[in-house]
């Protein structure tokens, strides 16, 4: 199994654990062994999973505002999580290939490998939630039906991710292509790079 398939399976494995209980207060129970790739992958997905629960809620036209501040704040923070577990993936890949020298030519890719797995990551969800909307008894016979036409462009698309992410890593590997990293270094949750929260610190 390459690594995009038991990725794959590894996220689905998170979107049916949460889909238990289905519940955004359910507290992650990382099945895979400390410091291992696939334990990373799991708790990637599964803040990809609440996260996609939350932005539904707080679509709710009859939120009460004030738990809808609390669900933005929690969004946003879940947002910081998610881009520290990408970067945390890509510092493993970043050591897995640390030892390869690029060729005087190699090329620099517009995305680095771990952010090519958030996508895959968030497509799974994609697959998982189409497919239900597809089998939905409740909905009308067209509803289903632009549902699994829907699904079956998500499932190419996935195709073409697997595809793409292994030729990434393969040309990583051969020093076609050179990896580079770098931090995405958000600026609206640092107190000193935000003018909203270093203007009111100063005021104080």
């Amino acid at each position: 199994m390459n690594f995009t398939e038991t990725a794959w399976k590894i996220f689905n494995q998170s979107i049916e654990d949460y889909h238990m209980l289905d519940n955004v207060n359910t507290l992650i129970n990382n099945p895979f062994e400390k410091e291992s790739l696939e334990r990373i992958l799991y708790a990637k997905n599964w803040i990809d999973t609440v996260q996609w629960h939350l932005e539904d809620i707080i679509r709710d036209e009859n939120i009460n505002p004030t738990e809808a501040l609390q669900l933005k704040r929690r969004i946003d923070s879940s947002n910081q999580q998610r881009t520290d577990l990408v970067e945390f993936i890509d510092s493993w890949f970043f050591k897995k290939f640390e030892n390869i020298t690029p060729k005087p030519d190699a090329k620099i890719n517009t995305e680095t490998p771990a952010w090519a797995v958030d996508r895959l990551s968030i497509l799974a969800l994609k697959v998982y939630h189409m497919s239900l909307e597809a089998n939905r008894e409740s909905a009308s016979e067209e509803h289903r039906a632009n549902c699994k036409t829907k699904l079956d462009v998500l499932l190419m698309q996935k195709e073409d991710l697997f595809t793409s992410i292994n030729q990434l890593l393969t040309d990583i590997e051969n020093g076609v292509v050179k990896m580079k990293m770098y931090k995405q270094m958000k600026m609206y949750n640092d107190e000193s790079l935000n003018p909203i929260l270093y203007q009111k610190e100063q005021q104080k």
